[in-house]
């Protein structure tokens, strides 16, 4: 990408006094309408009022947005809590000039004056790499979160049952279900990853779908500027973009959803209505019944992707027969990765008491990976100037994470994992007790007793003793 300056754009008539002293800009008629909105308490409707009180009032603006929008779409972004963009304003700075803020930032979309501040680049591990959020402004999430507030609700409806993610009602845990019921019923598995994808999308093609869909003008001009917003890297350089959207934006993944609901779901829908598929954002998995139909639909969807811009990543990208005890064809690749889930043939028990080997999910290395990191970090076993509670404290939320996401399905690999907690909660007593350094069998029996008395203290001690394994 091109990096190039940054250059703050302005309004016509706007004050410059607050651009030299580092301040916020805003223009002169702002101040003189502000003092009286405030009085007035335009922002937050008193008890009694409604929108279109508020919205009676004479305003000459070029757009018509309700202040009760740019309100609702604030108490969002505020629950959502996130971190401090560019101009390293927090939600609570942001929140004790709320009034102010939100009519400021109403008034500049009003008046089409409104354009985002770059977005603050944050690096996150992945794997042997990096990924790359780019974190806009608190104003700039309030501003996306109005326009999704209003545009969500009509995409959901053209949006393909098999896409679940970014969706409201719809998670992966309900994606993984669904790739579990297809990989018992069809024996071929095209598992897609497409390169680089929130890097790559194609601006033109993207406005082209926004306006299918979008007529009201203004988020059609603030939905581009967002796309065109620059970057700010870590070490403070500006990067232009000419194509992709930043993870990590408000309106990020929901655009992100139409631009392939085109590029990959509607194809799909009129060129292979037989083909089942589920899409998780960016991760995607087809369904065949033989391996030549899996390499015919990998050879379209080549060409199909490169007409939107778009590339399959030429080794993550492969066929996966579904192995397990009925079927036992031999075929070198059997097992595939999906959102943290790992999918290959499993001994599993049925109804009956018999054991036989089925093709079902559970947590993945890498996954295991990451967890085993996480607990690494915490140095468990040195934080002895703790009390057993309070490191519960610590470990608990964490733990439940991992229990209500990666328990859904064949818990056994977690379960063998979480043996690793009462591992070092035994390592961590023999650290702070003398009596029981040096011994490990008392250090259990001492365990024992807490789990007796207090079940509930750590949240892996019901979901691993409860049931007698203790």
């Amino acid at each position: 990408m091109k990096r190039e300056p940054f250059k703050q754009r302005t309004c016509k008539n706007q004050s410059t006094d607050a651009e030299h002293s580092g301040g916020v800009m805003h223009s002169s008629d702002e101040n003189a309408v502000m003092a009286v909105e405030q009085k007035h308490d335009l922002i937050r409707p008193k008890e009694g009022t409604t929108v279109k009180q508020d919205d009676l009032r004479p305003e000459a603006k070029p757009f018509e947005i309700p202040k009760r929008l740019i309100y609702d779409a604030w108490k969002r972004v505020a629950a959502n809590k996130g971190a401090p963009g560019v101009d390293k304003e927090s939600i609570q700075v942001y929140q004790r000039n709320l009034g102010g803020n939100l009519y400021k930032l109403w008034n500049r979309m009003s008046s089409g004056c409104y354009y985002p501040l770059p977005v603050k680049q944050v690096l996150i591990p992945k794997g042997d790499g990096f990924r790359s959020l780019g974190i806009p402004t608190v104003a700039d999430r309030t501003a996306q979160m109005a326009v999704k507030m209003l545009i969500e609700p009509r995409l959901e409806q053209i949006f393909h049952p098999g896409s679940y993610g970014y969706r409201p009602g719809r998670g992966a845990k309900d994606a993984v279900a669904q790739v579990r019921q297809n990989s018992w019923r069809y024996d071929w598995v095209l598992d897609m990853d497409i390169k680089a994808f929130f890097d790559t999308i194609d601006h033109e093609l993207m406005m082209r779908a926004v306006e299918k869909h979008v007529p009201e003008r203004w988020i059609r001009i603030y939905i581009r500027r967002w796309l065109e917003c620059p970057i700010q890297l870590e070490n403070g350089e500006m990067e232009s973009r000419t194509c992709g959207t930043p993870q990590g934006g408000v309106i990020s993944p929901l655009i992100a959803n139409l631009y392939l609901h085109y590029a990959f779901d509607h194809w799909m829908r009129r060129n292979n209505p037989g083909v089942s598929f589920v899409r998780y954002a960016d991760d995607i998995v087809c369904h065949c019944r033989t391996k030549i139909e899996a390499e015919k639909l990998l050879e379209n969807l080549k060409e199909r992707l490169e007409d939107c811009r778009l590339q399959l990543h030429p080794v993550k990208t492969k066929l996966v027969y579904c192995k397990d005890n009925k079927r036992k064809g031999m075929y070198p690749l059997t097992r595939f990765d999906f959102l943290g889930f790992s999918f290959h043939g499993r001994t599993v028990q049925d109804r009956k008491g018999n054991l036989f080997t089925g093709f079902n999910p559970g947590v993945s290395r890498k996954s295991l990976k990451r967890m085993n990191e996480s607990l690494r970090a915490l140095k468990m076993y040195r934080n002895t100037q703790v009390t057993l509670p309070e490191l519960a404290e610590r470990i608990n939320p964490m733990v439940r994470g991992w229990i209500d996401y990666y328990g859904a399905f064949y818990p056994e690999p977690l379960k063998r994992f979480l043996i690793r907690i009462e591992l070092g909660l035994g390592r961590w007593a023999r650290n702070k007790y003398k009596r029981l350094r040096g011994h490990k069998r008392r250090s259990w029996t001492w365990l024992k007793r807490y789990r007796a008395t207090l079940p509930g203290m750590f949240v892996h001690w019901n979901y691993l003793f409860q049931q007698g394994h203790g």
